[in-house]
């Protein structure tokens, strides 16, 4: 048994949910996210909660079944409140600044670096150095920042590029620090 796959999803005031031949759509006032059936998954709507049956036999449909429940709980959270990733930008004349929707990055290349935003994507740029990335569908927030840190990763010696805020780097000892290390013995 899925311990996440059993468990109902409430379904709060505001939030509609419809239920196709393929997919569940989740609506609120202002958007509405879809999320297609898994193989082995029959979803049920009742008394406000959405509840998940498992109706395949095998590995495969109770891996689908918690996988199932724990996107259509965060289309629900999506809708809701929204999710948001905070990126750190470090370095020496390193910046993000915010055109439009869009953003414009000098991370010490020879040219700024333009990302536009896609659908649903909403950035927010403080101080210069802190971007965070927002949006209602957490497959896509994650996407999003994952794409923008990787145009500079942060790098061992200095921590110099983008990390997220919960990131810790490990710094390594540059190579004085390990040459005076040695001689001393």
């Amino acid at each position: 048994m899925s311990k996440i796959g059993k468990q109902p999803i409430k379904i709060p005031d505001g939030i509609t949910v419809e239920i196709t031949n393929d997919e569940i759509v989740i609506k609120s006032a202002k958007a509405e996210l879809k999320t297609p059936f898994l193989k082995g998954v029959k979803p049920i709507l009742e008394d406000g909660c959405l509840k998940l049956d498992l109706i395949g036999e095998g590995k495969q449909a109770r891996s689908n079944w918690g996988t199932m429940r724990a996107l259509l709980a965060n289309s629900v959270l999506g809708l809701t409140k929204g999710f948001e990733k905070i990126l750190l930008l470090e370095g020496v004349g390193y910046r993000v600044t915010k055109e439009g929707n869009d953003i414009i990055m000098n991370l010490g290349f020879s040219h700024p670096v333009y990302y536009k935003a896609p659908n649903g994507i909403i950035f927010e740029v403080e101080k210069s150095s802190i971007l965070k990335v927002k949006g209602i569908d957490k497959t896509l927030v994650g996407q999003v920042a994952a794409e923008i840190r990787s145009f500079k990763k942060p790098e061992p010696y200095k921590g110099k590029g983008f990390r997220y805020s919960d990131e810790i780097i490990r710094r390594k000892a540059g190579k004085k620090a390990a040459t005076t290390a040695g001689s001393s013995a």
